[in-house]
This record gives C-alpha cells, sequence and structure tokens, in this order.
C-alpha cells in the first residue's frame, strides 16, 4: 500500500508551503514571459516555447505525490543554496543584459533549489525529469541556431528532392531552394531548423518518459532513434508542403495546408517513435526468446 504524500496538491498545507514561493516566482518571471509571449514565441520556428512551458508545469504537478513521499522523514539540502545563488546571478545577467538564455534559464536553478531547500535531494529527484524538460524551452543564441540550421535544411532539402524524384515528379533543388514543376518552395527555418529538431526530440523524450520502459535497451535504443526520426518527420513535412503545392498550388501551400503539413509533421514523429518502440520489442523478445534456446540446449 503506498503511503500518502504529507502535502498533497493543493491541500491546506501545501499552499501555505508553496504558495509564496509560487508568488514569487511569478513576480520575478512575469515580465520575461510577457516578453516570450509578445515576442519570439509567437513565431513560427519558437511555437514550441509555451508549449513545453504548459507540459513542464503538468509534470511537475503530476510527480508532486511522489516528490512528497520522498521527502517524508528528511530533511532539506544545503545544496539549494549555492543553486539559488547562481540562478539569482543568472537571471540578473540575463534580465539586465537581454540575454534569455541566461534570464529563462535561470528558472531551473531556482526551482531545483527550492525543492531542495524546501524537501531535500530525493524530493529533486523525482521532479528532475520536469526540470530537465524545461530546457526545451529556453532560447538558444541566435548564433548557435543559425549555425546549426542551415546544415539542417541542406540535408532535409536534399533527401526530399531525392525521394520526390525517385518516385517521378519533376523536382530540382538549388541550395534549400525547391522547385517542382512550375513552383518554387524555400525550406525555411520553421520547416527544418534547429526549434523543430529541438521540439520532436522532446516530444520523443516526453514519450519515453510516460510510457516508463523497464527495458535498458529500449530506453537507450530509443533516445537514440529520436535525431533520426526526428530529421525523417522533418522531411515528411517538406515533402507534403512540395506535393500540396504542386497538385493544389501555391495558395494552398501557403495557407491551411501549410498548418496542416505541421500537424504531420508531429503526427509522422509520433508514428516514427511508436513503431521504433514496436520494433525494439520485437527485437528485445526475439533476443530473450534465442538466449533461453540456447541456455535449454544440452
Amino acid at each position: 500500500m503506498k503511503a500518502k504524500p504529507l502535502f498533497p496538491p493543493f491541500s491546506a498545507q501545501a499552499v501555505k508551503v508553496w504558495a509564496p514561493l509560487g508568488l514569487g516566482l511569478f513576480i520575478l518571471y512575469g515580465p520575461s514571459l510577457y516578453k516570450l509571449f509578445s515576442g519570439i514565441w509567437s513565431q513560427d520556428e519558437q511555437m514550441h516555447g509555451p508549449i513545453v512551458l504548459g507540459i513542464s508545469i503538468w509534470l511537475l504537478y503530476k510527480n508532486w505525490p511522489t516528490m512528497e513521499n520522498a521527502a517524508l522523514g528528511l530533511r532539506s539540502s544545503a545544496w539549494g543554496w549555492p543553486l539559488f545563488g547562481i540562478g539569482l546571478i543568472l537571471y540578473v545577467i540575463g534580465r539586465s543584459q537581454g540575454i534569455l538564455l541566461f534570464e529563462i534559464g535561470s528558472v531551473i536553478w531556482l526551482v531545483a533549489a527550492l525543492i531542495l531547500l524546501q524537501r531535500g535531494t530525493k524530493a529533486l529527484k523525482a521532479q528532475w525529469f520536469a526540470l530537465f524538460f524545461m530546457l526545451f524551452m529556453v532560447p538558444l543564441p541566435s548564433a548557435v541556431v543559425d549555425a546549426v540550421t542551415m546544415p539542417m535544411k541542406m540535408a532535409v532539402s536534399y533527401a526530399a528532392e531525392n525521394v520526390l524524384f525517385a518516385v517521378g515528379y519533376p523536382i530540382g533543388r538549388n541550395g534549400v531552394m525547391l522547385q517542382i514543376g512550375q513552383y518554387k518552395l524555400l525550406v525555411a527555418d520553421a520547416c527544418a531548423g534547429l526549434h523543430t529538431l529541438l521540439t520532436l526530440e522532446a516530444l520523443g523524450l516526453l514519450y519515453l518518459n510516460l510510457v516508463q520502459r523497464d527495458s535498458a535497451l529500449r530506453n537507450i535504443g530509443l533516445a537514440l532513434l529520436i535525431v533520426p526520426i526526428s530529421f525523417t518527420a522533418n522531411v515528411i513535412r517538406v515533402m507534403t508542403l512540395s506535393l500540396i503545392t504542386y497538385h493544389f498550388g501555391d495558395e494552398a501551400g501557403q495557407g491551411f495546408l501549410h498548418g496542416f503539413a505541421g500537424m504531420v509533421l508531429f503526427l509522422s514523429a509520433l508514428l516514427l517513435i511508436i513503431g521504433g518502440d514496436s520494433a525494439l520489442q520485437a527485437f528485445e523478445t526475439w533476443r530473450t526468446r534465442k538466449l533461453k534456446l540456447r541456455g535449454a540446449k544440452p
């Protein structure tokens, strides 16, 4: 029988302990969130930020009873103070100098510090994935994004061109510009950039966390497969947009069906992740069976 948490979510005791801390974080990061929602998070390539934030908050809530159970009978950890100091320094530098990497990233340090100071190391361990998942909402420096995005767009454009040409479509490529029939399409950052890759990586890691496989082979194997799965999903999206434009015209490609292609991206990524997980399960079952047969031989 599972022990009940000392402070269940939203109980009077939990509110008394955590509400002032939550209010302090809201006051501290309210202006930062406003800047994100009215700025880069309103752009197509950065729209994953609010989704990651929402999922991270849900993960914190989901793991709250586990965290409280883990903290029963334990004292707070003094390691929270150094983390708290680092978080505040990062926030001050990021806020004053306009460095979003520091300003937004500091919330991870501060939340981890508060958990350590209130509940200790075992409680922090219970919330490690929620805090790790927050990394995907932290805006990266534009220099890093540009350096990684261009090779990715080139690779996705090359793969999409060769697949469509192999099945008989009149398509050519000049850098990241595709021409299919009389139409030209520019493979933009939102279609095959670093942010799209990070979003799909987050989707794959969230899937791993939710299914919680006991097998190390399946966990490690699927984690490694997320990168090629993300690339393949990007190629499928670019191909879908190309085919929509070729068959229905430029207005269809740039209009509502452009958003539909975005849904195709995430749906194909999710199906590939589930398919990869199933393939790893089949391989593991086959390997276990083979080892049992080998052990049964005289």
